[in-house]
């Protein structure tokens, strides 16, 4: 919104600032923050006023957990507040890649949400039934990814290829894969995905939220990048023009994920819940999608995989074999019964992040 000041640049150059996408990224961060600090507090006693109980703590899980029976949930309502506020103000609201990623955030967070109810109101841990929210799931991510190829402005590659429908691969300049409208379901497939990994990996104070802000940053360079034809070219990846406005969504998350951190530090005020963590999970994938950077997501947001993937093969190896491969899943949980300490798993799971985002940036180059 703020963009528009730019027009009148001629009269008054000061606000000749609002054209760069770095400055508005800037201010996004800045913004989101803002809001959070100011804000959370008030949504913190309002969560814990009308929760009594707080978040369901899971029967089966470590007994280290049951000392934070009592601690509301939802906090991800802070989050969205601040990213979703912070996106209105500073992005180019004319942007399809924008509204794309905020149909799936608010839709992925409003599925969260509910989720998040039903088990504050039931004193349940199981929530929404999985089957119908992987559906709803899709529904949202199919729409934000058929409006990213319809009305995404990509063009063709030098063999021809439509780019809105194409799957890039990263270490290779040229190793394009057209998939016609399949696209819009492998995207949706990616998008959907990535909110339940993110969504997994959230069972610890701080663990889900700096992982996160980690991949924004990245995708948030990876945004910039992929919008200026001059950087794109230089790094010879595929240029999407307007995907730069993505960047200042990134921005406005760090800045978010920054003013939540403060109250989810260990002992956490508040959790996440669901409503942030498939939303935000939601997002990155969208981001990449858009981007065109789907599988640079599975490495930078390979802590994310790592969890997902160890949920996956406990419960196939429990069907097949009736064993189970780790002590509890997901991961950061078997690491919790071999003993770390919950600050010692977080910690740590943030530097593996770190290191997965470094990877994933250096593909950027690697062609």
């Amino acid at each position: 919104m703020l963009q528009y000041l730019a027009e009148f640049g001629d009269t008054l150059p000061l606000v000749n600032v609002f054209r760069y996408i770095t400055f508005r990224t800037g201010g996004a961060l800045f913004t989101a923050a803002l809001i959070v600090f100011l804000f959370g507090p008030g949504i913190i006693r309002s969560l814990r006023g009308r929760q009594k109980k707080g978040q369901p703590i899971r029967a089966d899980g470590p007994a280290t957990h049951f000392k934070k029976a009592g601690t509301p949930t939802m906090g991800g309502l802070m989050i969205l507040v601040g990213v979703i506020g912070s996106t209105l103000l500073w992005a180019n609201l004319t942007s399809v890649f924008v509204w794309a990623v905020l149909l799936v955030t608010i839709g992925f967070g409003a599925i969260g949400f509910y989720d998040d109810y039903l088990k504050v109101t039931k004193s349940d841990s199981k929530g929404f039934p999985g089957k119908l929210r992987l559906l709803l799931e899709f529904l949202i991510a199919l729409l934000a990814c058929f409006l990213i190829m319809q009305f995404g402005e990509q063009g063709t590659n030098a063999q021809g290829i439509d780019m809105r429908s194409a799957l890039v691969f990263p270490f290779f300049k040229d190793l394009v894969l057209n998939l016609g409208w399949f696209f819009i379901v492998f995207g949706a497939f990616v998008v959907v995905s990535a909110g339940n990994a993110v969504n997994l990996t959230d069972g610890l104070d701080g663990l889900a939220i700096v992982p996160v802000m980690i991949a924004a940053g990245s995708f948030g360079v990876i945004a910039y990048l992929s919008g200026n034809k001059v950087f794109a070219d230089y790094l010879q990846i595929h240029f999407v023009l307007g995907t730069g406005e993505l960047a200042i969504i990134c921005g406005a998350l760090i800045g978010a994920g920054l003013g939540f951190l403060w109250f989810n530090a260990p002992p956490a005020a508040i959790f996440m819940g669901d409503t942030g963590s498939l939303a935000l999970g939601g997002m990155l994938g969208t981001i990449a999608v858009a981007t065109k950077h789907e599988i640079v997501l599975v490495i930078i947001g390979g802590l994310f995989v790592m969890e997902a993937v160890s949920v996956i093969l406990q419960v196939a190896s429990y069907k097949m074999t009736g064993k189970r491969i780790f002590k509890m899943a997901p991961i950061h949980h078997h690491f919790e019964q071999l003993g770390w300490t919950e600050s010692q798993v977080v910690i740590r799971f943030w530097i593996i992040s770190l290191m997965f985002a470094l990877m994933g940036l250096a593909t950027l180059k690697l062609r």
